[in-house]
């Protein structure tokens, strides 16, 4: 997380969620953006299938039966939460730590951030508290520091997201 700006920052959390960072300030300064929901446009069949194996890998105890009924669940849950939280989204496209490090710019990278369409209408984005992390006392749980679209339904945390 501390440089240079662009790069993937892929942690492990409660040893068992990786989650993706943007890391935002130059080397040195530890700072990121922590994705925390994706909306599917396109690739929603591979995106349950990378969520379907994640799941399955985490489990101890497997049998065909279990293995169904994860299949199934996730095959009733709707795209638009496929990748409702940080550690969905990386389950859903399969990231994990080994991607530390990659460029997110460039253009040729096995993942990357690109432009919206210039004739896109910008969403309504509020900013609230973060999520999860009551430990850190306030200012930190005060600070608006959590970026959504406003009333999005891939958004993940507790309560809807109103505009501001």
């Amino acid at each position: 997380m501390y440089g240079p700006p662009g790069i993937a920052y892929v942690y492990l959390v409660y040893g068992m969620y990786d989650c993706l960072n943007i890391v935002t300030e130059p080397i040195g300064s530890p700072a990121a953006i922590l994705i925390r929901a994706v909306e599917p446009i396109e690739g929603e069949a591979a995106m349950r299938a990378a969520r379907l194996e994640r799941t399955l890998a985490r489990r101890r105890n497997r049998t065909a039966a279990t293995d169904a009924a994860a299949a199934a669940r996730l095959e009733r849950l709707p795209a638009v939460r496929l990748a409702a939280g940080p550690g969905l989204v990386a389950a859903a496209f399969g990231f994990d730590r080994s991607l530390t490090g990659q460029d997110l710019l460039a253009s040729a990278g096995p993942i990357r951030i690109e432009a919206a369409p210039p004739d896109e209408p910008r969403p309504a984005v509020v900013a609230t508290p973060r999520l999860g992390i009551d430990f850190a006392g306030a200012p930190w749980t005060d600070v608006p520091w959590r970026f959504a679209i406003a009333g999005h339904p891939s958004v993940s945390g507790p309560g809807a997201l109103r505009k501001r």
